[in-house]
Parts: structure tokens; C-alpha cells; sequence
């Protein structure tokens, strides 16, 4: 099958999963209006209020930090496999970068705690004089990154070596260093596969559940810095669903939640699709 039909299917199954959310979600939506859900910051499902924003607040917060740490890790890894290290070093490296995308969340989530955790709350949170138990924003967003690290790495370094060598060569034997090389040839001709990697990895980053979930604290209030807890959207429902669902609309509640998650990746996914027609129409 190719690509297109593979995109197909994707998208009728997400289609198809977002009309059963929707239909699950009627009850919360009927009850609730949908300003209230997005942007109340009370979370009391005994009392029938359900306000989400601290949740999706959360997801933002732990997000962005693992992208702040695990996009310039990655890409510079990336540049240097793919354009300075032999042959020899990334045949060593690529199955250990393998490795670590095998490795099961939870495996991340309890390391986070032993090591992440302690690192956070005796040392880096004293050296910014901050009181934290560790359990933050910060500590999701490290291990979140980690995990991120070999999908953005792996798909990086398959763009920088589908660049033609023609163009490199051309550059290095007008002058050029092997930096300007890489900055002014490899990155500009890579910019559409970089920004793919970028939002795939924000989408993949969003959704993650288990190692998130044991590290950021899972406290419902809107995060203040990165030292904060925090409570994300897929830690909700993981914690959540399938108890106490006798309480009224609670339910309906978790899987509105699962539904925002699958519109804010499907968002990602399409306006990734947007930004590289756009970037390839401009390098044309």
C-alpha cells in the first residue's frame, strides 16, 4: 500500500474514532457549555463540575519542555551521525538509538522517579531557589524528551542522507566549510522534513501516557513553572477511567478529554501536511 492509502486509512480511523468520541461526549457537552469544559479551572466530579483547562495546560507545559530539550539533542545528534561521524560509529550508535525507542514507557517512568525525581528536588530546584518534591513539569518534560529523542533522531537522520551529495559537494568545492555546508545546503534543503519531524514528535509527545503520568505529580492546577506539577490529559484518563464511573456525566467527562486529544494530534498532523506544501511550494 502507499503512502496516500496509508494516510487514508489513518485518517478514516481517526474519523471513525473521533464520531464515537463525539457521540460518547454528548452527555458532558449537553450539560456543560463548551467554554466552560475548555477554560473552567475547577476539576470537582462529585460536585458535576468538570473544567478541563488545568489538564490541558498541563499538556502543554510538560510538551513543550520535552521539545525544548529533546529538538536540539536531536538534530544536532542527527548532523553529526549523518555528516561527521564514520561509518564504523553509526553502525555502533543507530542500534543503541534503537534500543532506547524500544524501551517501554514505564521502564522511562520508573527510572524518572529514582533518578529524575531526586535529581530535580535536592539539586536543580535549590540551585534556582525553589522548594519542588521533584514531581513536576520539568521531570515529565525531561523523561518525555528522552523518550521522544530516538523517533526524532531516527527520522532526522533518513531525511539528512536523502539529500542529493551532489549539492554538498558542489558547496564544499566552491569554498565552503563542512559547516556551511550543513547550514546553508543540508538544513535548508532539509527544512520541510525537519518541521515534519517536529510536529510528529509534538503529536507523539502530546498522547504519551505511562512515564508522563508517573513523574509530573498529577496535581489538577494550572502549573506555574516548570518546577510545578502538573496534570496531563492522558494521565487523566489512564487514572481515571474505569472507576468511578457511577458518578454522573463522569464518563462522558474522560472521554471528551480522549476526544481533545485526538483533535489537537490531528491538528498537528494536518497542519504539518499544511507547512511542508507551503515550505516546498517556496523552495521551488
Amino acid at each position: 500500500m502507499d503512502n496516500e492509502g496509508i494516510d487514508y486509512c489513518c485518517h478514516f480511523d481517526s474519523c471513525a474514532y473521533g464520531f464515537w468520541f463525539i457521540e460518547k461526549s454528548l452527555a458532558i457537552l449537553n450539560a456543560e457549555p463548551l467554554s466552560e469544559l475548555l477554560f473552567s479551572t475547577s476539576w470537582k466530579p462529585f460536585q458535576g463540575e468538570f473544567g478541563f483547562f488545568p489538564f490541558i495546560m498541563g499538556t502543554i507545559w510538560v510538551t513543550c519542555v520535552a521539545l525544548i530539550i529533546s529538538v536540539p539533542f536531536s538534530l544536532f545528534t542527527a548532523i553529526y551521525l549523518s555528516e561527521y561521524a564514520s561509518p564504523r560509529m553509526r553502525e555502533w550508535v543507530k542500534p543503541f538509538i534503537d534500543l532506547l525507542a524500544g524501551i517501554p514507557s514505564v521502564i522511562y517512568g520508573v527510572w524518572g522517579v529514582l533518578a529524575i525525581i531526586p535529581l530535580i528536588k535536592n539539586y536543580i530546584a535549590p540551585f534556582f531557589g525553589v522548594r519542588s518534591t521533584g514531581y513536576s513539569v520539568l521531570a515529565g518534560g525531561i523523561v518525555l524528551a528522552i523518550m521522544i529523542f530516538p523517533f526524532i533522531v531516527n527520522i532526522l537522520i533518513e531525511v539528512f542522507q536523502s539529500i542529493p551529495r551532489q549539492m554538498k559537494e558542489v558547496s564544499l568545492a566552491l569554498g565552503a566549510t563542512q559547516w556551511e555546508t550543513i547550514k546553508f545546503v543540508t538544513l535548508k534543503k532539509a527544512m520541510p522534513g525537519l518541521v515534519a519531524v517536529i510536529m510528529l514528535g509534538l503529536s507523539r509527545a502530546f498522547g504519551e501516557t505511562m512515564a508522563v503520568l508517573m513523574v509530573t505529580g498529577n496535581v489538577a492546577k494550572i502549573p506555574h513553572s516548570i518546577f510545578s506539577p502538573a496534570y496531563p490529559l492522558p494521565a487523566l484518563i489512564a487514572n481515571n477511567y474505569g472507576e468511578l464511573l457511577t458518578i454522573p456525566l463522569y464518563d462522558s467527562a474522560l472521554l471528551f478529554s480522549a476526544l481533545l486529544l485526538l483533535v489537537v494530534v490531528l491538528f498537528f498532523n494536518v497542519m504539518s501536511k499544511v507547512i511542508l506544501r507551503i515550505i516546498e511550494k517556496r523552495m521551488r
